[in-house]
């Protein structure tokens, strides 16, 4: 998608980043929209048996990501989160990897408390409904 489209879908999904995640909280990598890196994870590349590999092809990403000094990294797809979220542990980044579509429902007011499970400790309350709060 990222070359397919071109820099108007990046543009519409950074509008959406923007919106969901506010305007102060958006770091953008460089080089960016159809420009950007890839991570290394998709075209099966991820379920290839070949780790070291990937994660060496996957470093540039990495190191894409630690320049914007973020504490997450916000994916599209399940191979870009699974990679991305890989390389953060292997060369101990220390940023959360989380879906567009979880901070989309985040935002809404609608994630439940199984799909929290890659928030960091500083949004995984953000919304949540706890029935104590109504007693």
């Amino acid at each position: 998608m990222r070359k397919s489209f071109g820099d108007p879908v990046a543009d519409d999904l950074r509008y959406v980043v923007k919106a969901v995640v506010g305007e102060e909280n958006y770091y953008d990598m460089t080089p960016n929209k159809s420009n950007n890196y890839c991570c290394g994870g998709g075209g099966g590349f991820l379920q290839s048996g070949y780790p070291d590999e990937r994660r060496q092809y996957g470093k540039v990403k990495f190191d894409q990501v630690m320049t914007t000094g973020a504490d997450y990294c916000i994916t599209p797809c399940h191979n870009c989160h699974a990679q991305v979220h890989d390389l953060s542990e292997h060369y101990e980044g220390g940023f959360h990897t989380v879906h567009l579509w979880t901070l989309i429902c985040l935002s809404m007011g609608i994630l439940g408390p199984k799909e929290r499970e890659y928030l960091g400790d500083d949004l995984k309350d953000v919304l949540m409904f706890h029935p104590e709060m109504d007693e």
